[in-house]
């Protein structure tokens, strides 16, 4: 009986054989990807391996910090004020360190405040300049964030300068204030005083007084001590004087107070007492001015110091009255037009009677050549700052505005 050969069992083997070899292969596959995957684990191996990755990305965001700085005006702005534009804070931290700088790299002043929320400069800023901005600010984990920023100031169509007494490097007499006038009247004082400083060596405490709009003296209290070195900063560049009008003056100016020098002239004996450091070291005969011509008492500072000068009556209200071209020593006290001078045309007039329009008569000779003369004596022991005292005329006190005068006002009006 023949018989024939099943083929569903030949069917079922090879299928068998290639199962086997189907599952051997995906053994092997699997085995090359759990290894591709950081291996030994199975399949718990691969899913760890991608929280390792979103672990990382989380502890890398928070690293960064969470605070914020804010600078204005923004990065590369031109034509910015000189004042109130430049602001500088810190959200969600505080500021640690704020650095502004200017083209030269000299550093703004500031100060931060409100806890560490803001910085603002301590000044204004200068005109036609660029600066420089570094902040740096810290979040409460102490994590640092920072900005950098520059920006161009404004340039101004319309300036002002100050014209000032004394010069740099001058020695001066005890009474010579730091007076400085401005080409523009000022309508924003207190920004132009805050851009004056005065330091003193040794210390003194120094006030400023106004004039007007247009004239900024400087004094202590009293008489400068003899040896005193004054050194005045003027930060002008860039303060707005009044609207629309910038200062463009940057300078250090530096004088030393030489010996204690103060005239005391009684109208009344007709006599001038010298005193340096309190002691009289001579005395002169004078002659002040005449009925309806008094001369000013007060405390007067000498400004000037001419040679030989032109005094004209028409200057100073007194009509065709005198006309002298060649007023020997003549040191001016006031800018009404009261001097020291000498005097060549007196007569006997010096020490007995009072006979001048107005100024301080001392014996001279016409050309002013000796040096012997009272005039010439005086004049050329004299320097400016020098204070010369008149009593017992017949006139008012001389105002502080006229000439350098304003040790006549109290102190408390001075600083008022």
């Amino acid at each position: 009986m023949n018989v024939r050969p099943i083929s569903g069992a030949s069917v079922d083997a090879r299928g068998r054989r290639n199962k086997g070899l189907l599952a051997l292969i995906l053994g092997v596959l699997l085995l090359a990807v759990t290894a591709c995957g950081g291996g030994g684990g199975g399949s718990n191996s691969g899913s760890g391996s991608g929280d390792a990755k979103d672990k990382a990305s989380d502890t890398a965001q928070t690293k960064q910090s969470q605070a914020v700085v804010t600078i204005a005006p923004k990065d590369g702005s031109k034509s910015v004020d000189t004042s109130g534009a430049l602001k500088i804070s810190a959200a969600k931290g505080k500021l640690t360190e704020v650095t502004v700088k200017d083209a030269g790299g000299d550093k703004v002043d500031g100060a931060i405040t409100g806890g560490g929320a803001t910085w603002t400069p301590a000044t204004h800023l200068a005109a036609s300049t660029k600066y420089t901005v570094h902040a740096v600010a810290k979040d409460s984990a102490g994590r640092v964030a920072a900005e950098d920023s520059s920006f161009t100031t404004l340039t101004p169509a319309n300036t002002f300068v100050g014209y000032f007494t004394p010069e740099d490097g001058s020695t001066v007499g005890v009474g010579m204030p730091f007076s400085i006038r401005f080409t523009r009247g000022i309508t924003h004082p207190g920004d132009v005083k805050k851009a004056i400083s005065i330091t003193t060596s040794p210390a003194v405490d120094v006030e400023g007084h106004w004039f007007g709009n247009d004239r900024l003296d400087f004094r202590p209290e009293n008489y400068w001590k003899s040896g005193t070195k004054v050194t005045v900063k003027l930060n002008l560049d860039g303060v707005e004087g009044r609207s629309g009008v910038y200062g463009k003056q940057t300078k250090t100016v530096k004088f030393t107070i030489g010996r204690n020098q103060v005239s005391i002239v009684d109208a009344k004996k007709h006599t001038m007492k010298v005193t340096q450091d309190g002691k009289t070291i001579k005395t002169i005969p004078v002659t002040t001015g005449k009925p309806g011509y008094d001369t000013w008492n007060g405390q007067m500072v000498m400004s000037e110091k001419l040679t030989v000068t032109r005094m004209n009556g028409e200057t100073v209200g007194y009509g065709g009255e005198y006309d002298i071209k060649d007023v020997p020593h003549a040191t001016r006290l006031t800018d009404s037009g009261t001097f020291v001078h000498g005097n060549y045309w007196g007569g006997d007039a010096f020490g007995n009677y009072n006979a001048s329009h107005g100024c301080i008569g001392l014996r001279d000779v016409k050309g002013g050549y000796s040096k012997t003369v009272p005039a010439a004596w005086f004049f050329n022991h004299s320097i400016l700052g020098d204070v010369v005292v008149v009593k017992n005329s017949n006139d008012a006190t001389v105002a502080p505005d006229n000439g350098l005068n304003g040790w006549n006002m109290s102190w408390a009006k001075w600083t008022a």
